[in-house]
């Protein structure tokens, strides 16, 4: 059965179209008029394996605020979505990934209960002209839609485009391990019967 889902969302301030394969093999076609939020997008897609298509039309002329977190949100339904019941998946991954200097853990629970917890200081307000504070806007918003539970955790770091780029990679290696199907696994991976 394929775990393919497309969600559409529209307001006042952003157009999005999002469809994610979480059994696909890393292909990206993401334009949200921001490019290093596309190239972080794109990195997610890559080391998640997961095939992700996303359009954003935003009022970037404000600022990038409502397209990063709008983005988060579509995305993170369209996750939940893919997901269906949860049947015979791992449920739980974590990564601990480098990119010289910085050191990001992620570790992800497809619990139902969705929460980020962020530990990721960056002392730049930039990179280029992307906000740095808009990384965790976009992480809470996926993993509340989605149901996840997220940890974010800055091991070591001083480059902010360093830093980001690990923790948008680390999520997605802690995710690729926790939307995999297990063999093992028969039903739903719970104790209670129901994620």
């Amino acid at each position: 059965m394929a775990r393919i889902a497309s969600v559409s969302r529209k307001t006042s301030e952003t157009a999005i179209e999002v469809t994610v394969n979480l059994d696909g093999t890393g292909v990206a076609d993401v334009s949200t008029g921001i490019g290093f939020f596309d190239h972080m997008l794109t990195a997610l897609s890559r080391h998640s394996l997961i095939d992700l298509t996303i359009s954003v039309k935003g009022d970037t002329w404000v600022d990038d605020h409502h397209s990063v977190e709008d983005a988060g949100i579509a995305l993170g339904q369209a996750l939940r979505k893919a997901l269906g019941d949860k049947r015979g998946i791992r449920r739980f991954g974590d990564a601990l990934v480098p990119l010289d200097e910085a050191l990001i853990m992620a570790a992800v629970d497809i619990s139902g209960r969705g929460e980020l917890y962020w530990d990721v200081p960056i002392a730049a307000q930039k990179v280029g002209s992307f906000d740095t504070e808009l990384g965790r806007e976009f992480f809470g918003g996926l993993a509340r839609e989605a149901g996840i539970t997220l940890h974010l955790r800055e091991v070591s770091g001083e480059n902010a485009h360093h830093i980001l780029e690990a923790t948008f990679k680390s999520f997605a290696r802690a995710l690729r391990t926790a939307v995999e199907s297990d063999p093992r696994v028969d039903g739903i991976p719970s104790t209670k019967g129901a994620l």
